[in-house]
């Protein structure tokens, strides 16, 4: 087991660069998409991952990805990942998204997120265990302290969505895309990027979100982002996006993403999540459509929605 010294900078990693025009959600905006967001999250969140455990990570889960302001093509972006809390075998890691003008070099918080990775054994491809993290200064046990009370909010969550059942019963509207992952997407174990596959389940959402409210939408919120199985490239991929709730300019998205060897189509469940956009008009939210649940389904998971909010404010 590598084990880093007290004190070491391998349980953090900082990513600088400049958001380019190919990062933006439409063309001719000027916004970069909640996906590639998610993205370096990913990316950066990995990086940290593999520094500390000097192994194979995969994505098991991301939490609570609070997306504060939208980050601009030009603008310096800063990526920042540390280690806050270590199982047998996992990492839970904090990730900081800020940005600004380049001129100025003044950075804002655009987002935050924790990301959870699990350590593989090179031949066996079995969770090997990391070594233990320990926090140093009040900062780091405050923040220690946070993400262990939060296990139980994350498990009371992850039970809640996977209860959940989804049919043809269902009238709310939906959003599916199909396609086949790439050799663009694949990572360093040869399967799909996590933050390839967070990417694919923003534009679907998002596809949802403006068929329904006919306006510009704008990601606020991703939660719940259950990893179960990779992704092999090659695959199938459908992804499925599923309208639940309304609030006044909010629209509630669950997704699911699935793949398929493509000689026997038999689809097996890769990553389910929740995702919360906003209409706007000018920049701005304003009100969305009221989507009024019609099925028995409708009405069970409209309150599913409205109890994962409940979860998602508790406090830990």
């Amino acid at each position: 087991m590598h084990i880093p010294p007290p004190g070491s900078d391998a349980g953090s990693v900082t990513l600088r660069f400049l958001a380019a025009p190919t990062d933006v959600a439409d063309l001719g905006g000027s916004a970069v998409s909640g996906g590639r967001v998610l993205e370096w999250v990913d990316r950066a969140a990995y990086a940290c991952a593999v520094g500390w455990s000097s192994a194979y990570c995969v994505t098991a889960y991301v939490g609570d990805v609070v997306l504060d302001r939208p980050i601009h093509t030009g603008e310096l972006v800063e990526v920042s990942a540390h280690v806050i809390l270590t199982g047998r075998s996992s990492m839970h890691i904090r990730v900081r998204v800020s940005a600004g003008p380049v001129a100025t070099g003044e950075l804002e918080p655009t987002s935050t997120c924790v990301v959870i990775f699990i350590a593989l054994d090179a031949e066996s491809k079995r969770p090997t265990p990391v070594s233990p993290w320990e926090p140093v200064t009040p900062e780091q046990q405050r923040e220690a302290d946070w993400a262990t009370e939060r296990i139980e909010v994350r498990k009371a969550i992850e039970q809640a969505m996977a209860e959940q059942t989804y049919s043809p019963a269902g009238t709310a509207p939906q959003a599916v895309l199909r396609f086949l992952a790439a050799p663009t997407d694949v990572n360093w174990g040869g399967k799909t990027h996590g933050g390839t596959v967070m990417r694919w389940i923003d534009e679907t959402a998002r596809v949802c979100a403006l068929q329904w409210s006919k306006r510009d939408c704008l990601p606020v919120y991703s939660g719940g982002i259950r990893f179960y199985r990779p992704i092999p490239i090659g695959n199938l991929v459908e992804i499925s996006a599923r309208l639940l709730h309304t609030g006044h300019s909010s629209i509630h998205i669950s997704v699911h993403v699935s793949s398929a060897d493509p000689k026997t189509g038999d689809f097996a469940l890769t990553t389910h999540c929740l995702t919360v956009f906003v209409a706007l008009a000018d920049g701005k939210p304003v009100e969305t459509p009221t989507w009024h649940p019609r099925s028995e389904e409708d009405e069970r998971l409209d309150a599913h929605a409205l109890a994962l909010m409940r979860l998602r404010a508790r406090k830990g």
